[in-house]
């Protein structure tokens, strides 16, 4: 199997357009980074921009685009545009793909940003420590192995296969945590709007606050105890600042959301990383601190909002219905927590690895 750089089988690499999001449909669609998750786009709530026709043109998405996160936690991760509904340009922090896909198909490129070769070539230039560095002139000189077209079409269709079993299974995942949120909706009403009346307090009377703290060695592989960034990813370091149950709420929403965690154990969190401890219920209070931040995620939309302060945080008046009420749904959240986490062990591990084993097949070790 011949190899080829990428610039070689590539119409285009190139960035995307510099411009601010907005909730009002004043051009077409803005695909950010933040709006890809889990490989996956929900086309209904990326925000719009204004961009006029020569700026649509240079850079309006297609289907069989490809585009990477250049920046952030996601560096290197790509998602590829399979379908579009509306008119569509990309933003500034992503990197375009676009093939000559009458030498290649853009499934099975796509495929094979998920391999250890792709993964291995962006870190080469990598210590460990930050995180690797990712351009368009990186991009171009990736070498990616190229069978024929009619071989690419036969592996796409065995990959596809493996990642529907994931996506079936990742479906079942999902009605877990959708019961979960019809019991808490059904035991404490919509906490932002405080449907059931129950007493309020601002956030800072609710929890204890406590921030990481930025450590130059949060990457060492033969560390004990995890690493808490606000980007959600965990490395592993030596020592730990924290032996604590506690929430983990990342204050940052530059390079994802801002994102909320339950934690029972030692480790280390990151400066802009804030550490929540309280005496209500923890599997209570992360579910209704979820309606807020998502609702802070939305209005942040166009704004300079990147960072949850404090001041910020009081905003938030979270009710407090009785503890017993709280832990009753706390148990009644372990009990379907335990049935994922059955499922997660025994099929979608096997699913994941079955994928990744083939994935790695086809396109090396």
């Amino acid at each position: 199997m011949r190899r080829v750089k990428l610039n070689d089988i590539s119409e285009k690499i190139d960035y995307g357009l510099t411009e601010k999001a907005k909730k009002e449909k004043v051009g077409p669609k803005f695909l950010r980074i933040t709006d890809i998750q889990n490989n996956r786009v929900d086309w209904d709530t990326v925000p719009f921009c204004k961009c006029d026709d020569k700026e649509f043109e240079k850079n309006k998405l297609e289907t069989g685009d490809i585009v990477f996160a250049r920046t952030g936690a996601t560096t290197g991760k790509s998602f590829l545009i399979d379908e579009l509904y509306d008119d569509a340009v990309y933003a500034s922090y992503l990197i375009r793909l676009r093939l000559k896909q009458d030498e290649v198909l853009p499934e099975f490129v796509s495929y094979f940003f998920n391999s250890d070769v792709y993964w291995r070539q962006i870190y080469a230039d990598s210590d460990g420590a930050t995180l690797p560095s990712f351009n368009a002139t990186k991009l171009k000189k990736l070498e990616i192995p190229l069978p024929s077209l009619s071989e690419q079409k036969a592996i796409v269709a065995k990959l596809d296969r493996a990642q529907r079993l994931i996506d079936i299974d990742r479906e079942m995942l999902a009605k877990y945590d959708e019961l979960i949120q019809s019991v808490f909706l059904e035991m404490f009403g919509d906490p932002v709007r405080n449907e059931k009346g129950w007493e309020v307090k601002v956030f800072s009377k609710v929890f204890d606050i406590t921030t990481g703290k930025l450590n130059s060695n949060a990457a060492v592989e033969d560390g004990k105890y995890p690493f808490f960034t606000c980007s959600r990813e965990i490395s592993w370091i030596d020592n730990y600042a924290f032996n604590t149950e506690a929430l983990l709420l990342a204050g940052n929403n530059a390079s994802g959301d801002f994102n909320i965690k339950y934690y029972n154990g030692k480790f280390n969190a990151y400066q802009r990383t804030y550490v929540l401890t309280s005496e209500e219920n923890y599997g209570f209070l992360k579910i209704a601190l979820d309606y807020f931040l998502n609702q802070m995620k939305s209005d942040s939309i166009g704004t300079n909002t990147k960072y949850l302060t404090l001041t910020l945080l009081d905003r938030i008046k979270i009710p407090i219905p009785p503890i017993e009420l709280q832990k009753n749904f706390n148990d009644i959240v372990m009990k379907i927590d335990n049935e994922k986490r059955i499922l997660t062990q025994q099929q979608v591990k096997k699913s994941e690895e079955l994928f990744s084993s083939l994935v790695q097949g086809f396109f090396g070790n």
